[in-house]
């Protein structure tokens, strides 16, 4: 498999990621799970599967659900937590989204939530997600959507680059739209909701070096007013982001 830096990266957090409330806990884990019960679906995807908090879902309601993720330690943590909660249908499978090693019409469901701000083309793990899904598959996206202002984005990116570098980018619901379209997928249903993130977990679970660590707080502090009141920053620098769900269908 060819080197991934988001996998180097990411090697030696696997477990916080399985720990993080933030990943772990949300409305969205509940749709999910609403999405597939009683559905009789056989095989599922979860791509991207980071900590694996999708796929604990997913497997009660399926024959089948497949955690894909590139990086190596995580698809390790997420069978050894599998096993804990006895859930005997979960296979994990390392892989980048932008070339899934699967045959067309593969899956009945994809699942793919808070991953797609860390592929390094977006556009292509779309069209794999698209190519691996049956014509009749269901479909839902999840991540953090950047402002449509140019202001915001630009802070909101500059926090999370300083923060993670492997962060590729957080998109707008626009280009979210435009992609899903390019990658044979027509939007049935969208919706935003705001997310708090704890500053101190959110930099503890990407092990944020400390001088990037002062960086983010110095950038926090000198924001403009807008800027600090659409993300709502705190005096302990804790802040809110904009949560995306995209439920496609395939055409």
């Amino acid at each position: 498999m060819t080197d991934s830096y988001t996998a180097r990266h990411y090697g030696d957090r696997a477990q916080d990621y399985v720990a993080s409330a933030v990943h772990s806990q949300g409305s969205d884990l509940d749709r999910i799970e609403g999405l597939v019960a009683g559905k009789g679906l056989r095989r599922v995807l979860d791509l991207g599967c980071g900590g694996g908090h999708v796929t604990y879902r997913l497997a009660p309601h399926v024959e089948q659900v497949v955690a894909c993720d590139i990086t190596a330690s995580m698809l390790e943590v997420v069978a050894h937590e599998a096993a804990r909660r006895n859930l005997n249908n979960v296979t994990t499978i390392q892989a980048p989204a932008e070339e899934l090693p699967f045959d067309a019409g593969t899956f009945d469901a994809v699942f793919c939530r808070f991953t797609t701000h860390h592929w390094s083309d977006a556009l292509a793990g779309l069209r794999e997600a698209r190519r691996v899904l049956t014509s009749a598959g269901m479909v839902l996206f999840i991540d953090v959507t950047a402002p449509s202002s140019a202001l915001l984005d630009s802070w909101l990116q500059s926090m999370e680059l300083l923060r993670d570098v492997s962060h590729v980018r957080d998109y707008s619901s626009a280009e979210w739209t435009a992609f899903l379209g390019q990658a044979g997928f027509a939007l049935e249903a969208f919706q935003t909701h705001r997310l708090r993130m704890d500053f101190t977990s959110w930099v503890a679970r990407t092990k944020t070096p400390s001088e990037r660590v002062v960086a983010i707080r110095s950038l926090q502090q000198a924001a403009p007013e807008a800027v600090k009141r659409y993300f709502g920053i705190e005096a302990d620098g804790s802040f809110m982001i904009d949560v995306g769900s995209f439920r496609v269908a395939p055409f």
